[in-house]
């Protein structure tokens, strides 16, 4: 029996509007070749009535529960085939200071960060003497750039440090260069995408406000260059345990083959129309439906 696709979308994570617009793209383009079905979470909470028999998950979730290994325990303990990483790797690249350990094990270069409670936070004086140019601070567990700030004086990150309220955090030395990302499928590297931000900060209002960032897919970068940070990105994803597709987001400080860092990987990649996995794999052949077909070609083979 063929088995329906389940999109599941929303969450109540602050990433829940990205994730309805994710779902309705992945539904959209899904039920032109499969029995899609579009369910939208408002709890933390599997729906019911999904029989593992019947169906499978594609989960457009972003943020917690759905992206920090939750949900896929959840599904794993259903015994539902669901498309993207398991939970454990899930969960390590949810928290980016357990990703970049595992990436600069396995010999990937990362940018230099500390990670602190909200509740014992580093001085100011101390994360400038660290990091001089400045820092990114960011949450530490969170997606989609949320409460991303770039803090170059030591009165701005005097005053970004008095904000945080709660939760954890990383300071992040600020890198200066040009930023990619690039989506990994089924272990194999699509198409390098730069991001070209206004102001130059990919935050969470430059990433989803039309406009607000240009995009230059393929990015126009030496062949070695490109290859390099593809290969980075096929090593990351493999020493982080993901599957099926994750999403490699790097700066590179000059043309120079290896001269840059990877930022951080994301297991469940956004699906809106101003998407990076998108862009990423047109550079390779796909238009978003043959894409999102794809991305299911997995949890269909562990169906069967």
């Amino acid at each position: 029996m063929r088995k329906k696709i389940a999109v599941l979308s929303g969450g109540i994570s602050p990433e829940r509007d990205v994730s309805l617009i994710s779902g309705k793209c992945v539904l959209e383009a899904l039920s032109k070749k499969f029995d899609a079905q579009g369910f939208q979470l408002d709890e933390n909470k599997l729906p019911d009535g999904l029989n593992p028999s019947e169906w499978i998950v594609y989960p457009a979730m972003h943020g917690d529960y759905g992206e920090d290994g939750t949900l896929q325990e959840e599904l794993e303990a259903a015994g539902l085939p669901y498309a993207g990483s398991g939970s454990l790797s899930s969960r390590i690249c949810m928290v980016k200071p357990a990703a970049k350990a595992l990436m600069k094990f396995s010999g990937l270069p990362v940018a230099r960060s500390v990670e602190f409670d909200a509740k014992n936070k580093p001085s100011p004086e101390a994360l400038a003497q660290l990091f001089p140019r400045g820092a990114i601070i960011k949450p530490a567990d969170k997606g989609s750039s949320v409460g991303l700030v770039r803090a170059e004086t030591r009165g701005e990150l005097e005053d970004c440090l008095q904000k945080l309220n709660g939760g954890l955090w990383m300071a992040e030395e600020f890198i200066a260069g040009r930023e990619f990302s690039i989506g990994v499928i089924y272990g194999k590297s699509a198409g390098v995408v730069e991001i070209i931000p206004e102001g130059g900060i990919y935050d969470y209002k430059r990433k989803y406000t039309k406009g607000a960032t240009a995009y230059e897919f393929p990015a126009k970068l030496s062949g070695h260059a490109q290859s390099s940070m593809q290969k980075a990105a096929e090593r990351a994803f493999s020493a982080c345990g993901c599957r099926d597709f994750a999403r490699v987001d790097f700066i590179l400080k000059s043309e120079a083959a290896d001269d840059f860092v990877i930022l951080e990987i994301n297991t469940l990649p956004g699906m809106t129309p101003t998407s990076l996995l998108p862009k990423s794999a047109s550079c390779i052949g796909f238009d978003f439906d043959s894409l999102c077909a794809k991305l299911v070609e997995g949890a269909i083979s562990r169906s069967i």
